[in-house]
């Protein structure tokens, strides 16, 4: 069974999102305005339904779809693996508020990586800002190999 979106967020999601709202970043405000469009977010929807002939109507609980979609922005925009995605959003409340994760289960990279295989990068894309060119460098700046950055820096 999967759900297009969370109906009602829980308590301990409210006092969150209170407390860190000025913390949120302007893509992040971005991506909110985005998926208020239904369109969006019921394609993800259907596509994710369309992975097991009976998930509409069978089976345990999934994530809803714009939890779905809001991990897999946040992945393309930090331009994170999946296991760093799982590691970051379980570890930093303005992720988890984002997400709309709150203060449920994180889902695995495991589960992260079949959504972004069922899903398909157009999606993404599409929904996505473009990155800032300073969130950019900053993103990729733990992939160059220690050679490459300054002395300074390796510490």
């Amino acid at each position: 069974m999967i759900e297009a979106r969370r109906l009602q967020r829980s308590f301990g999601d409210g006092l969150i999102a209170e407390e860190i709202e000025d913390l949120q970043e302007t893509w992040m405000r971005h991506v909110d305005v985005v998926l208020h469009d239904e369109g969006i977010v019921s394609a993800v929807h259907e596509t994710l339904a369309k992975r097991h002939p009976n998930s509409r109507r069978h089976g345990r609980p999934g994530y809803p779809a714009e939890v779905v979609l809001r991990l897999l922005i946040l992945k393309h925009v930090r331009n994170w693996s999946y296991a760093v995605l799982e590691r970051e959003a379980r570890a930093n409340l303005v992720y988890r508020d984002f997400t709309r994760v709150g203060a449920g289960k994180m889902p695995d990279a495991k589960t992260m990586g079949r959504w972004g295989v069922a899903l398909g990068p157009a999606v993404i894309k599409e929904t996505s800002p473009p990155p800032h060119p300073s969130e950019r460098s900053a993103a990729t700046a733990h992939r160059l190999p220690p050679r490459a950055l300054s002395p300074a820096m390796r510490n």
